[in-house]
């Protein structure tokens, strides 16, 4: 399912103008590693995020978002990053591609110190952000590499859309199209440039239950024919087992401010994975612990109540 693809290294400037709507997306030199990568694929890159820290200057002085964050991340890797809101799960990601810079330690990519709007890796947002006045296919062919022939590049673009479940729906604008075709497209457009490492910050989010559960499939598919890392932002505890081989947990120890890593849970078995698995069932209520949810359904320290009657009803 995997072609060939245009591999090139896109002018910070053109990254720039990528991330305004919506994507950062770029790529690294190297031939392609892993199951399904196509013949001219990117390789995927690991990453590392060493002793990361996060502080925003206000009014009543900085506040420390994030702390000691220490991670390797191994090539090819799906990781996703749970926390309660505000405890800096998308200030990391956007650390990671160059899209915001640490005020303590330093994150890389491949061994290599992360650069402001990193051409090694794509960012997809929870919006997909897309041009109302360009169609599918041009949305897509945005995510291009500068200086891409016009046939390689119309032939990648066709193959991405094919691999994204779209080729059909080429000529539509967004307005023409269902909420989890343009989070297609949106993704698609991140893969144009073939990135050694996916950053996805709560893609999902905005689609319904029953969508959300395909396009979760969809990013299975997606990574088996382009392998590139992923690092992925989500609320949702059941993605993050379906999809990710760590699980990452974001909190706050004791008094002191800046969000750290609670938890790393490996979760087992290969992908896809069986979503009634009583293993998973385990490692969601330890997550749940984790942010401060009672796994029988109530907020910690909040008695829980039912009205449903017991078997035989």
């Amino acid at each position: 399912m995997a072609a060939a693809s245009a591999t090139a290294r896109a002018a910070s400037t053109n990254a720039q103008t990528n991330a305004g709507s919506g994507i950062s997306a770029g790529t690294s030199a190297g031939p392609g590693t892993g199951a399904g990568a196509g013949a001219g694929s990117t390789a995927a890159a690991p990453v590392s995020f060493r002793g990361i820290g996060r502080a925003f200057e206000s009014q009543g002085g900085a506040r420390q978002v994030l702390r000691d964050i220490d991670l390797e991340i191994a090539a090819g890797e799906i990781v996703a990053i749970l926390g309660p809101s505000g405890c800096g799960k998308s200030t990391l990601l956007r650390i990671a591609g160059g899209l915001d810079q640490a005020t303590q330690g330093v994150a890389l990519i491949d061994g290599e110190p992360v650069r402001p709007f990193d051409a090694r890796s794509a960012v997809g947002f929870q919006e997909p952000r897309l041009l109302p006045w360009r169609t599918i296919a041009n949305n897509v062919a945005l995510g291009l590499p500068r200086g891409t022939p016009t046939s390689s590049g119309r032939e990648q673009v066709a193959r991405l859309l094919d691999l994204v479940g779209l080729a059909d729906f080429a000529g539509h604008r967004p307005r023409e199209v269902s909420g989890g075709m343009a989070q297609r497209t949106s993704l698609a457009r991140a893969l144009a440039r073939n990135p050694a490492v996916l950053l996805l910050d709560e893609p999902f989010g905005a689609l319904d239950a029953l969508t959300r559960l395909k396009m979760q499939d969809l990013l299975l598919d997606v990574h088996a024919a382009e392998p590139a890392t992923v690092l992925l932002v989500t609320h949702d505890v059941d993605e993050a087992l379906q999809l990710a081989d760590r699980v990452i947990l974001l909190g706050h120890e004791a008094e002191t401010p800046g969000a750290v890593v609670t938890q790393t849970i490996v979760v087992p078995g290969h992908r896809p994975r069986d979503r009634g698995s009583a293993e998973l069932a385990e490692l969601r209520g330890r997550l749940l612990d984790g942010l401060g949810i009672d796994r029988h359904g109530s907020a910690r320290g909040v008695e829980s109540t039912t009205t449903i009657p017991h078997y035989p009803y």
